[in-house]
């Protein structure tokens, strides 16, 4: 169609129907722009936090500040636990994914598949924030930022290591890889170690870089350095000792405490078997557990002197007096009571030096269930310790109302209650510091309760002297024999409980005592558990380890000898017999 001639006028209908159309045109495109203006001026004036708040969304981040965790730390200040900078990779998966040709570099860095890595990001390809590597070392994370891949990027953490390692990983303990203790003295002093994170808002790339630090910061609190009592030159010692007799005598298990009889810190604290806390697959294992401090065991004849002080205590046994033992065996209520052999009359010292089951019933049914009892619940027996470490056991401590005769005949040579190692240490700890009880502790200068009185000072230094013929010549504990020292202790040698009685052929054989018999410094206990090689006695798996453990450790705290030439002779007689 051709168009109107210049200078052709046209239709004023056709004019008409023109200038309406123009001015519907522009009344749209002014009603647009007016709506747009309206929702500009709304959103940039009246509520300018809408966007801001969409635009956080986006770029404005809130990160955590990790707090440096505490170091725990032996009573000199050698490190157990310390936490050293590692970094973490994280990934925004979508981002990744958009351009896919970083994946494979990136998975050969971080250890993994590309396929496997295709994977994992594919599933979460929804998120905004997934870890990728957890704990690298610093120089491994500059490689992986190195590739500059999108939505890569890393955070500061710190990690766990613990020098010591199996040593002490029982005492320890370890944290999770959020830096959460989970066991021993890591979870036990959590809120303290740990302290509070701190957080810094950062506005962040699309592809993961921080182009902007925000004004909102808050510096992380680092948490308090821990203090333990024990000494790690002692720790060494133990450990290493009772895993050679562990070894040696092929046997189940075993355990060490070396405790100072005055304050009640633990020195040492050892454990077979044990496991190493730097590795995670030794996390799930059964040497984890701090059997001294949570397992139960019969303590056997190590109660005898723990008797004869309750009962020289009351009035209700002479210290001079004599105890008819023939032939060897006692009938109680239908049972028999046994020695090892027919030692005769017994003075109260030959009663611990050869360990008379015969002497020990005797003299416990004479005293009766009642004051047995009592005498045992004095020294701690089913008491909590509150020694702060978790997991912590009471024992098994019957009341005496539900004890016949037999029940107290064999409650007084050990049998028919159970304890753990620290609750016989501590009773031990009572006889050597005068009748006082310290509470046992594993933090150093902790907030101590009152030592608990069992016995008078008098009676606790009567039953020590009758416990010095045990480690002499004769004794059932002349390998516990310390040259230069006089030790007062008692071996124990139990049959262990199982369902319905006692295992015939399965045993534990313990050693404590205490050095210088005089004013005791030390107190130590060894357990040596179902040894099935070279004997089972006490004296033979037991008391071994606590004498070449003592010897040192009287050594490396200065203690001053205190035997007589004589006795000298005869302790370096017995050292000579033990290698």
């Amino acid at each position: 169609m051709r168009s109107p001639r210049r200078g052709v006028k046209l239709n004023p209908e056709v004019r008409a129907v023109g200038a309406w159309r123009r001015w519907a045109v522009m009344c749209v495109l002014l009603a647009g722009s007016g709506t747009v203006l309206a929702r500009a001026f709304e959103l940039q004036v009246l509520d300018n936090e809408f966007l801001q708040r969409e635009g956080n969304k986006r770029a404005v981040r809130t990160l955590e500040v990790p707090a440096h965790r505490g170091a725990i730390r032996d009573r000199n200040g050698e490190p157990l636990a310390l936490s050293a900078p590692v970094e973490s990779i994280w990934v925004v998966p979508r981002e990744l994914l958009e351009q896919a040709e970083y994946i494979a570099p990136l998975a050969k860095l971080v250890g993994m598949r590309e396929t496997g890595l295709r994977a994992f990001l594919e599933a979460r390809k929804t998120r905004q924030f997934v870890y990728l590597k957890r704990h690298m070392a610093p120089s491994d994370a500059e490689r992986v930022l190195a590739l500059k891949a999108p939505g890569v990027s890393s955070q500061r953490e710190y990690s766990r290591f613990y020098p010591a390692g199996e040593v002490a990983g029982n005492l320890v303990g370890f944290t999770n890889i959020d830096g959460i203790g989970q066991e021993g003295m890591e979870a036990a002093q959590q809120n303290l170690l740990s302290g509070t994170p701190g957080s810094r808002r950062v506005i962040r790339a699309r592809d993961g870089r921080i182009v902007e630090d925000g004004p909102d910061f808050k510096p992380a609190e680092s948490g308090e350095d821990l203090s333990l009592t024990i000494d790690l030159r002692l720790q060494y010692l133990a450990y290493r000792e009772l895993k050679a007799a562990v070894q040696a005598h092929k046997a189940k298990g075993g355990l060490m405490v070396v405790v100072d009889t005055v304050s009640g810190e633990v020195l040492a604290i050892a454990n077979q078997p044990s496991f190493n806390p730097n590795r995670l697959e030794d996390r799930t294992s059964n040497g984890m557990r701090n059997r001294a401090v949570t397992d139960v065991f019969e303590p056997g004849s190590t109660v005898k002197p723990l008797l004869l002080a309750e009962g020289i205590e009351t009035g209700l046994v002479d210290p001079d007096e004599a105890i008819d033992t023939r032939p060897g065996y006692w009938m109680v209520a239908g049972h028999t009571v046994r020695d090892t052999h027919d030692y005769g009359v017994v003075n109260l010292s030959r009663m611990l030096v050869k360990s008379s089951n015969v002497a020990a019933a005797k003299i416990g049914l004479r005293m009766g269930a009642e004051e047995v009892y009592r005498g045992f619940e004095a020294f701690g027996f089913g008491q909590p310790l509150y020694s702060g470490f978790p997991g912590e056991s009471m024992g098994v401590f019957r009341d005496w109302r539900g004890w016949g005769s037999i029940e107290t005949a064999t409650a007084a040579f050990g049998y028919g209650i159970s304890v753990t190692a620290l609750h016989l240490v501590r009773a031990y700890s009572g006889l050597a510091n005068d009748g006082l009880m310290p509470q046992i502790t594993f933090i150093k200068d902790s907030p101590k309760i009152p030592p608990q009185r069992a016995v008078s000072a008098e009676t606790a230094s009567a039953v020590r002297y009758l416990m010095e013929g045990v480690t002499n010549q004769g004794g059932t504990g002349t390998r516990a024999a310390v040259n230069g020292y006089r030790v007062a202790g008692k071996t124990g040698t139990v049959h262990k409980p199982i369902v319905g009685g006692y295992a015939e052929n399965k045993y534990q054989g313990v050693f404590i005592g205490m050095l210088p018999a005089e004013q005791p410094r030390l107190v130590g206990l060894v357990m040596i558990d179902e040894p099935s090689e070279k004997g089972y006695y006490g004296g033979l798996t037991a008391a071994p380890v606590f004498a070449r453990v003592m010897q040192a450790a009287a050594r490396l705290l200065q203690i001053a000898p205190d035997q007589t030439p004589e006795q000298q002779t005869a302790s370096a007689q017995a050292a000579g017999a033990r290698s």
